[in-house]
């Protein structure tokens, strides 16, 4: 299996995880010169962009630590033109979560980061 179908598949998983909790998936993949945002979703108030990280095993180091400083500006620079493009405008409440999903245990983290300039 490629890459893209591997990170298809645990994107799928993490939206079937979220939609557990409570949260409503609004869109997959959303792309744009920026980048990409694998889930955005609903949590009450909340716009929340998710970013799913996948490993096998911490052989190459755990999920979460995969969302560094760069990814971390890459998902919220493309999270403002998400909010621009739909019309929400920037004063809506967001939050940045990671689900890191490392083997078969998934860790979802809420306000993983801040807003990224």
């Amino acid at each position: 299996m490629n890459k893209r179908k591997v990170g298809g598949y645990y994107e799928q998983k993490a939206a079937v995880f979220l939609e557990k909790q409570g949260l409503f998936i609004l869109e997959r993949n959303f792309r744009c010169k920026f980048g990409e945002i694998d889930l955005i979703a609903g949590d009450g108030k909340y716009l929340v962009f998710v970013e799913v990280k996948y490993r096998n095993s911490g052989g190459c180091g755990w999920a979460s630590a995969a969302v560094d400083w760069r990814k971390q500006r890459t998902v919220s620079d493309a999270a403002e033109f998400y909010l621009l493009k739909r019309g929400y405008g920037l004063d809506i409440p967001c939050r940045f979560d990671v689900v890191a999903i490392d083997g078969g245990h998934i860790q979802w983290i809420q306000n993983a980061f801040d807003h990224r300039r």
